[in-house]
């Protein structure tokens, strides 16, 4: 790759001071899986091509064509390495009035604009549905707003997301959050960068939920509980608003399937609607519950205090965020009523986690954690994005 012209500095300053560590994770996981399969991998970017390409798509964002504001995905990568590209008849420079017009007709999800470089020139060469594993992916939100991401080895779930960059503000995901003793393995999943995500992993299914909580921007708490307890109730308070009886099984069955179906796009689609149908239960007043089998038992819930138990009065907040704190709070302090009746339900029910949405954006999936024998609250907005 030629860089011999991309010498200017980048008028967006966290473009600068983000790319050095966004380039060491490229160059170490495509060393590291390289080494380890015969399969190919998209080229990996040099600092001065994640500076332009950043900076470049800042300024895009913060445009406006015919009153929009843009959104649009860039795919570092050339034509012959994407699946069945669409390929403009000639380069167009990559600069921000271009995505400005170009974002309309590629704002839908999974349709990127190719960026390649020749003679030190970043351009577009077209849009693509396919892309290889670990290639550098940009996508513009919202107005300042920036997710660095790429897609998983295996192709299936959610991309794995990197960086987030919102104006000043740089957020660089821990890539060693995931080591912790007693994270969560839906926070395990989303950190492992090189762990194969299938699209009827019972861990990823639960990914998938999260994502189409965050997308109804309703807020809302999806409560999990183990399979064959009654438990549970006694943190609901009774009579439940809407239960389910039967358990609704839909998610259940459709994950159940092995062999090649499970690959097909209409089955993928089946399990998309499935998981968007239990999302969506969630953007109504209480908490969605179902348990580890992902069966659905009740939405509309209350949750009240068990008699069993004492009020929660402190928990300890996380974030996978490199150079984050850790916090220890009182629930009142982590959120609204969601955030509170959520932490004191997972400490009343120690082996359920919570899930909640919040309608500014974030997002916390609560857990008992052994190690500090309280509530662990795990904010992980950023790895949704």
């Amino acid at each position: 790759m030629n860089t011999k012209s991309l010498t200017a500095e980048p008028t967006y300053k966290a473009a600068r001071v983000v790319a050095p560590s966004i380039e060491r994770h490229f160059k170490y996981f495509h060393s590291m899986v390289n080494a380890e399969s015969d399969a190919d991998f998209a080229p990996t970017p040099d600092i001065s091509i994640i500076e332009n390409i950043i900076d470049i798509a800042f300024w895009a964002s913060l445009r406006r064509e015919e009153g929009y504001s843009p959104k649009f995905t860039l795919a570092f990568l050339p034509p012959e390495s994407a699946g069945q590209p669409l390929l403009f008849g000639h380069k167009i420079p990559l600069a921000p009035n271009i995505l400005t017009k170009f974002a309309s007709a590629v704002q839908q999800p999974g349709i990127h604009l190719g960026v390649w470089i020749e003679d030190g020139e970043l351009y577009l060469w077209g849009t693509t549905l396919a892309i290889p594993a670990y290639c550098f992916v940009l996508e513009v939100i919202e107005p300042g707003l920036l997710v660095i991401k790429h897609r998983r080895v295996d192709g299936f779930g959610k991309f794995v997301n990197i960086a987030i960059l919102k104006g000043d503000d740089i957020k660089v995901v821990d890539e060693q959050g995931s080591t912790l003793s007693d994270c969560p393995t839906i926070l395990t999943s989303m950190l492992d960068f090189t762990l194969p995500s299938s699209w009827n992993d019972p861990v990823n299914v639960l990914v998938q939920l999260a994502a189409s909580m965050q997308a109804h921007k309703r807020g809302g708490i999806l409560l999990v509980v183990p399979t064959g307890a009654d438990e549970w109730q006694e943190s609901i308070i009774t009579p439940i608003s809407y239960p389910v009886n039967p358990a609704f099984s839909g998610l259940t069955d459709l994950m159940i399937h092995e062999g090649i179906e499970k690959y097909h796009t209409s089955w993928q689609e089946k399990l998309r609607r499935a998981v968007d149908t239990i999302g969506g239960l969630t953007s109504i007043d209480g908490a969605t519950i179902i348990n580890d089998k992902h069966e659905l038992l009740a939405f509309g819930a209350k949750i009240g205090r068990s008699a069993k138990s004492a009020r929660v009065e402190e928990i300890i907040v996380t974030e996978p965020v490199v150079g984050c704190s850790t916090k220890v709070i009182h629930p009142a302090q982590n959120g609204g009523t969601r955030h509170l009746a959520a932490a004191q339900f997972v400490f009343d029910q120690k082996d359920a986690i919570a899930l909640v949405a919040s309608q500014d954006g974030r997002f916390t999936v609560f857990a008992w954690s052994p190690v500090v024998n309280m509530v662990h609250a795990h904010q992980i907005d950023i790895l949704l994005l």
